[in-house]
């Protein structure tokens, strides 16, 4: 059998694409294709066999019976967002719950940065997010709009800007009032003052949060096509222990990197990062499956509906494919 696998080129994958860890029978062809391309694709037609997916569009299918993939709990893309809030200077916005009430831009109210800001403003800061007034646009970019239909209750402000404008631009016009984007925009990339940050050390809010919670923000996971999975039992707990193989493949690739007198990456203190890293999250700090997860999993299921993306509060079962659950 041959399997295309879309995703990106992380190092958690790489031991998949070039073939140091394998499944017995079947031929991986990987298509290295980041997120912005693969997304559209995969949710659109279904065009891969094996494939990264948006977290958050994901549970909206699910929630409405449509999806065309079983997730895998293999979580390739794991971020923290506190740095993805941006402000304009002169809005008189002082803290988080000052974002009530305004009109905050974001590339697609959908998407799984918003679910998971607007979950850590909710949950720790007490915004009412469903009460701000969102507008949709590319970030630096015209033309994006939302991957998926929404299903919105009356009274929820959850609209696009208008054709050709992007949220940088109808920033620095007053026309919103912060941002939320995993990109810069362009105007705080360039150094404009007119363009702070919610939180100004955004590291630190991010250290301190994840030590009240234990959360590694999930972003995307792995999908199986659904017909491939149901002509072939098995193949989907193969699947997860294969990139399980290969996350495990990266972080020793990563330890012995370090044990090199010269770097591989242009990242002159890596080694210091890293032991940072594993003194906040552990010696294992990219968990993957079900059980080590399910706190973080509970609440992004409980944020997915409070903000009307699904249409029922999920469990944490019905996210992943049922040869997952053990996991």
């Amino acid at each position: 059998m041959i399997l295309t696998i879309a995703c990106a080129p992380y190092d958690r994958v790489r031991a998949l694409f070039d073939g140091r860890v394998t499944l017995p029978g079947i031929r991986l062809v990987p298509v290295p294709i980041h997120s912005e391309l693969s997304f559209p694709r995969a949710f659109s037609r279904a065009e891969f066999d094996v494939t990264e997916l948006s977290l958050s569009s994901q549970l909206i299918q699910v929630s409405r019976g449509e999806a065309a993939y079983d997730a895998i709990p293999a979580f390739v893309s794991r971020a923290f967002r506190h740095g993805c809030i941006y402000l304009r200077a002169d809005a008189g916005i002082g803290d988080a719950k000052g974002l009530e009430g305004r009109r905050v831009g974001i590339p697609e109210y959908q998407m799984t940065l918003g679910l998971w800001l607007r979950g850590i403003l909710a949950d720790d800061h007490g915004v009412d997010v469903n009460g701000i007034s969102w507008r949709t646009a590319g970030t630096n970019q015209a033309g994006r709009r939302e991957r998926l239909p929404l299903e919105l209750p009356p009274g929820m402000d959850v609209r696009p800007l208008p054709e050709g404008a992007t949220l940088n631009a109808a920033l620095l016009a007053g026309e919103i009032d912060a941002i939320l984007s995993p990109t810069e925009p362009l105007a705080f990339a360039e150094g404009d003052p007119r363009v702070v940050r919610l939180f100004p050390d955004p590291r630190a809010a991010a250290i301190a949060w994840h030590r009240r919670t234990g959360f590694h923000p999930i972003m995307h996971v792995i999908g199986l096509r659904k017909d491939i999975a149901a002509r072939h039992p098995g193949l989907a707990g193969q699947l997860h222990a294969a990139f399980d193989q290969a996350r495990r493949l990266g972080l020793a690739d990563m330890e012995a990197d370090l044990r090199h007198s010269s770097l591989s990456l242009m990242l002159p203190f890596l080694a210091e990062e890293w032991a940072a890293t594993k003194a906040l999250l552990g010696a294992d700090p990219w968990t993957y499956g079900i059980a080590a997860n399910r706190a973080e999993l509970e609440a992004i299921a409980r944020w997915s509906h409070a903000q009307h993306l699904s249409r029922h509060r999920l469990s944490v079962e019905e996210m992943f494919h049922p040869e997952t659950a053990d996991s």
